[in-house]
C-alpha cells in the first residue's frame, strides 16, 4: 500500500459518510411517487417505476453491504474496510432490522384498518430498512471522522 491509497481511502471514507444519508433521502423521496397512485401496476411506465426502486434497492443493499466503490483498487477498498467501518456496518444493519421488524408489527396492525397488498407491504418494509441502514451507517462513518 502506498501513500496515495491511503489518502484516497481516507477522501473516499469521507465522501461515502457524507453521501450515505443523502443517498436515504433521496430513495425515501422516490417512493412518494410509488405511493401517491395506489392503484396496482398496470401500464408499462408503473412497472418499470416499481423496477427502478427494486434495481435501486438493490444497488443500495450492496453499497452498504460491500462498502461500495466496486470500480476502485481492491487495496483501497480494503483500507477503507477498516474494524471500526465494519462495527458502523454492523451496528447499522442491526437497527435497520429492529426497525424493520418494528415496521412490519405496524404494519400488521395497520391492515386491520386500512387493508394493503402484500406487494405494498414489502415495499414499504424495504424501503424502511435500507434507509434506516443508510442513515445510520452514515451518522456513524461521520461519527468516527469526526472523532478521528
Amino acid at each position: 500500500m502506498t501513500s496515495s491509497d491511503i489518502d484516497t481511502a481516507d477522501r473516499l471514507t469521507r465522501r461515502r459518510a457524507r453521501m450515505l444519508p443523502f443517498l436515504a433521502i433521496i430513495f425515501l423521496s422516490q417512493q412518494v411517487v410509488y405511493f401517491v397512485d395506489r392503484n396496482p401496476p398496470v401500464r408499462t411506465v408503473d412497472h418499470v417505476k416499481v423496477g427502478a426502486w427494486l434495481v435501486l434497492s438493490v444497488v443500495l443493499l450492496l453499497a452498504l453491504a460491500t462498502g461500495g466503490f466496486w470500480l476502485k483498487p481492491r487495496n483501497v477498498r480494503a483500507l477503507m474496510d477498516d474494524d471500526v467501518t465494519r462495527a458502523n456496518r454492523a451496528e447499522a444493519f442491526r437497527i435497520g432490522f429492529l426497525v424493520t421488524m418494528s415496521a412490519g408489527i405496524g404494519l400488521y396492525f395497520l391492515d386491520q384498518l386500512a387493508p394493503m397488498s402484500g406487494r405494498e407491504a414489502v415495499h414499504i418494509l424495504v424501503t424502511i430498512g435500507i434507509a434506516t441502514a443508510l442513515i445510520v451507517f452514515g451518522m456513524l462513518e461521520r461519527r468516527a471522522l469526526r472523532d478521528g
